[in-house]
C-alpha cells in the first residue's frame, strides 16, 4: 500500500515549522557486545565439535601402549536468514511534498527499522536462553546446568542455584567459568570477559564492580571483583529485569553469522510511477560453542 498524498497532506503546505517523533537518538549499536563477528559466503554454516583424547595411561614395564581415538561432536547449523523491509510513496505525494528534509527522514526511519530489528534478533538468543524450546546442538537450551558432549561428560554454563545479581553471584559464576572442560572433560582455559546485564540492572553492576570496599557490606574488605577486567555491556533489548550473563572468550562462542550487509536501494515502477525504497541485509545469531557464554535466571 503506497504512502499517498492524503497521508501526508500536512506535509504538502507551506509554514509547517516542526516535524515531531522523526529526530530521535538512537544507542549505539549493541548486538556486537553480544557476539563475535564470522564472516559467511553461504546459505548456511556449519560448526562441527571436536571430541579429543583422554588422559594419558600409566604403563607397566613390556606391556602395549593403550591407543585412544578421537571423534566428530555435535554439528551445529546456523542458517543465514534475510531481513527486508521497505515503503512505497506515488509520484504525486513525492512531487508535492514541500519538505526536502522529509525524504531523508523516511530513509533515516528505514534505516532505524533495519538497525532495531538486528537489535532484537541477536538479543533474543539471551533473552530464550533459559528456555527449553529454543536448543542448540546438544538438545539443550544455551545455558543450563547438564550440558552434555558425545563423550557423555558434563558440564555447566548456568549457575547451580540461581542468584540475583550480586558480588557472590558473579564471583560463582567466574569460578564455574574457570573450571570449564572440554569434550572429554579436560581443563581448558576459560575467563569471563563481559557481563551483560539489562537496564534495570546497569547501577547494581556499577556499584558491585567500581566500589573500593565490598558492596553494601560494612566489611572493611577490599572489593575483589575490582581487579577483574570484566567489561559492563547494558543492553537495552534483554526483556527480563533480573536475567543476567557473562561472555566469555571461548573461541567460537557466541557467534553473530554477517551473510550480507544492509543494502538500501530505489526504484520506480513503471505502469503507477509509485516510488519504492527496500532495505535487505541477511545474517543470524547463535551459540557455536555454548561454553561462549555463562548465565543466571533468578526466580
Amino acid at each position: 500500500m503506497p504512502t499517498t498524498t492524503s497521508d501526508i497532506a500536512k506535509f504538502l503546505w507551506p509554514g509547517l515549522n516542526k516535524i515531531w517523533a522523526a529526530s530521535f537518538n538512537d544507542y549505539p549499536k549493541e548486538c556486537t557486545q553480544l557476539f563475535d563477528e564470522v564472516s559467511s559466503d553461504k546459505a548456511y554454516e556449519e560448526y562441527q565439535g571436536y571430541v579429543g583424547l583422554g588422559l594419558a595411561r600409566q604403563k607397566s614395564e613390556g606391556s602395549p601402549v593403550h591407543y585412544d581415538k578421537w571423534n566428530q561432536g555435535y554439528t551445529h547449523r546456523v542458517n543465514n536468514v534475510a531481513y527486508a523491509l521497505g515503503y512505497i510513496i506515488t509520484r504525486e505525494a513525492v512531487r508535492d511534498n514541500q519538505y526536502a528534509k522529509i525524504a531523508m527522514t523516511r530513509a533515516k526511519a528505514l534505516g532505524r527499522s533495519m538497525a532495531q530489528t538486528m537489535e532484537i534478533v541477536g538479543a533474543n538468543v539471551y533473552n530464550r536462553a533459559f528456555n527449553s524450546s529454543y536448543t542448540f546442538a546438544d538438545g539443550k537450551e544455551l545455558c543450563a546446568t547438564d550440558h552434555v558432549t558425545k563423550a557423555g561428560v558434563t558440564f555447566k554454563n548456568e549457575l547451580t542455584t540461581a542468584a540475583d545479581l550480586s558480588e557472590a553471584a558473579i564471583e560463582q559464576a567466574l569460578i564455574d567459568i574457570s573450571d570449564a572442560v572440554d569434550e572429554r572433560g579436560l581443563k581448558i582455559a576459560v575467563k569471563g570477559m563481559r557481563l551483560i546485564i539489562p537496564t534495570e540492572l546497569q547501577f547494581t553492576a556499577i556499584r558491585i564492580l567500581n566500589s573500593t570496599l565490598q558492596n553494601d557490606t560494612a566489611n572493611n574488605a577490599v572489593n575483589a571483583l575490582k581487579n577483574v577486567s570484566l567489561d559492563i555491556a547494558v543492553n537495552h533489548y534483554l526483556d527480563d529485569a533480573t536475567n543476567w550473563f557473562i561472555k566469555t572468550d571461548v573461541p567460537d562462542g557466541m557467534i553473530f553469522q554477517n551473510r550480507d550487509a544492509a543494502e538500501f536501494e530505489n526504484d520506480t515502477e513503471f505502469n503507477s510511477k509509485n516510488m519504492l525504497f527496500t532495505g535487505y541485509q541477511r545474517y543470524n545469531f547463535s551459540a557455536a560453542d555454548v561454553r561462549g557464554v555463562f548465565g543466571s535466571a533468578p526466580a
